[in-house]
């Protein structure tokens, strides 16, 4: 008996690389048919249902998007990935619209190329299984409940919670991803359903039920299941016939949203912080700038060069922020680059105290700095642990209240190496506590109007920290300071 091969497309314009994956994927049992540009990638594609495809973002002729969207179109059960170093949050909302599985980032190593389409085709297997089971469930629905054994290894396997129900409104069979999404302890076989449902979803239900006739439409509605955007889904209602084309019943299928809505929202908030960070710094420069250029305003060279060094100073904090939001996208899309080596901490705090000397002075803040471990090291990139330090640093100088001090040990237990830095500073809040990691998230009160800043730094300290499988504590008291204790694996390289 011959064994069956994945069936793979490969689509890029990069023949190098093209030719890699085809040499690597036959080494590994796949048939791969290659396309050398996006309009070639849409006809094989769309003549041919593949297993699986890798398709790339860029191409010159058509991008990624649309070959996507095409295929998608054309066989939905096709496991697609996008292959990028240029992805954004707005392709990756997109692409994830459109049915793409996961992103792989270039350039990408073999390993996980083999594992992402691995895993892309147990989920193929998944979906022809279950569009199997549903071709049959329309000829036999309400005997679906007697067929526990064949169906429920299928069913469970689904990450989409399924919730099939009669025309009385019982509920005939659902798998556990329908309880976990639909937020309830339990579904009993034969139960009037309905009324425990959400009123959106109860509304998808009734419209199907309240025609006499079987129509082949289906109704959908995104819902927020648990308040503050915990947990958002899609529920798609669809009518199932009987042989004889009349209404049988309705199945329900619920998708879980969440990271979507999470990207939507980050969207939102990036949207939002652009118009209010942004736009009042540009237009403090160019009224400098007018000032400057405007041969009808006589100002001394004195003024002008205070107008520029001004103009710089609100350019500077521009670049920093544009620069915080480009090394995000890089930890979200895995593509940090990182060179490991043996990293002393204790070196690093003393140079970044020596960075910020000029404030530390201007503040009359005492720093000191206690170090109770002789081996305070770990095996970590630089640049990373720099930057990690250098924020808490410069917030705990900046937020410090005048003549105050910032207190740092290192000590070392048997897992971690443990930074402690505790200032006298302003402090939070409880509810401003919650939210300290969050993107773009600055306490704002009568004590933080004047403190400039792009509420991302803390953000991205805690993706290196996670990054390293450490932890931050925070502990703090609104008018008293703040300590944040930072725990590194002293013997872990990053995962």
């Amino acid at each position: 008996m011959i064994e069956y091969k994945p069936k793979v497309l490969v689509v890029d314009d990069e023949r190098a690389l093209r030719t890699g994956v085809k040499r690597l994927l036959e080494m590994e049992d796949y048939e791969v048919t290659e396309a050398e540009n996006g309009t070639e990638g849409i006809k094989l594609g769309t003549e041919t249902e593949f297993d699986l495809a890798v398709i790339d973002l860029k191409m010159p002729d058509v991008d990624g998007i649309e070959v996507l969207k095409q295929i998608k179109k054309k066989f939905p059960h096709t496991v697609c990935y996008i292959a990028t170093a240029y992805a954004s949050y707005e392709t990756a909302v997109e692409a994830t619209r459109l049915g793409a599985t996961g992103y792989i980032p270039k350039p990408f190593p073999p390993e996980e190329l083999i594992q992402n389409l691995k895993e892309g085709y147990q989920t193929r297997l998944l979906y022809v299984e279950a569009d199997k089971w549903r071709k049959e469930r329309e000829e036999r629905l309400l005997e679906v409940a007697f067929e526990k054994t064949r169906l429920n290894t299928i069913i469970n396997s689904i990450s989409d919670g399924v919730l099939v129900i009669n025309k009385a409104g019982e509920a005939v069979l659902y798998n556990p991803a329908a309880l976990k999404l639909l937020d309830l302890i339990s579904i009993h076989i034969e139960e009037k359903i309905i009324g425990r449902l959400h009123p959106e979803i109860v509304g998808l239900i009734n419209k199907i039920l309240s025609k006499e006739e079987y129509q082949p439409s289906s109704y959908s509605s995104q819902i927020e299941m648990k308040l503050q955007g915990e947990l958002f889904v899609e529920a798609t209602a669809s009518p199932v016939p009987h042989p004889d084309n009349s209404l049988a019943g309705v199945v329900v299928v619920i998708r879980n949203i969440t990271a979507l809505k999470k990207i939507e929202q980050l969207k939102s908030q990036f949207v939002s912080m652009v118009s209010h960070e942004l736009k009042a710094p540009i237009a403090a420069v160019y009224g400098f700038l007018n000032l400057i250029t405007d041969d009808k305003i006589k100002i001394s060279n004195e003024q002008q060069k205070d107008y520029i060094l001004r103009s710089q100073l609100r350019l500077d904090g521009l670049l920093k922020m544009v620069n915080d939001l480009l090394d995000i996208s890089r930890m979200e899309m895995k593509t940090v680059r990182r060179e490991i080596k043996q990293v002393c901490v204790e070196e690093i705090i003393k140079s970044v105290i020596e960075l910020f000397q000029v404030e530390i002075n201007k503040k009359g803040i005492s720093v000191s700095l206690n170090c109770e471990s002789d081996a305070a090291c770990i095996k970590a990139d630089y640049d990373e642990i720099n930057r990690l330090f250098t924020n808490f640093i410069s917030n705990a100088i900046k937020y410090n209240k005048e003549n105050g001090s910032v207190s740092i040990s290192i000590s070392k237990s048997e897992d971690y190496l443990i930074t402690e830095i505790k200032d006298t500073g302003i402090g939070l809040k409880p509810e401003e506590k919650k939210k300290l990691f969050s993107e773009f998230f600055r306490a704002k009160n009568e004590l933080t109007k004047s403190i400039s800043g792009t509420g991302l730094g803390l953000s991205i300290v805690k993706r290196i920290v996670d990054s390293y499988s450490g932890k931050i504590e925070v502990e703090s008291e609104f008018g008293s300071g703040t300590t944040f204790r930072i725990f590194l694996p002293s013997s872990l390289k990053s995962v």
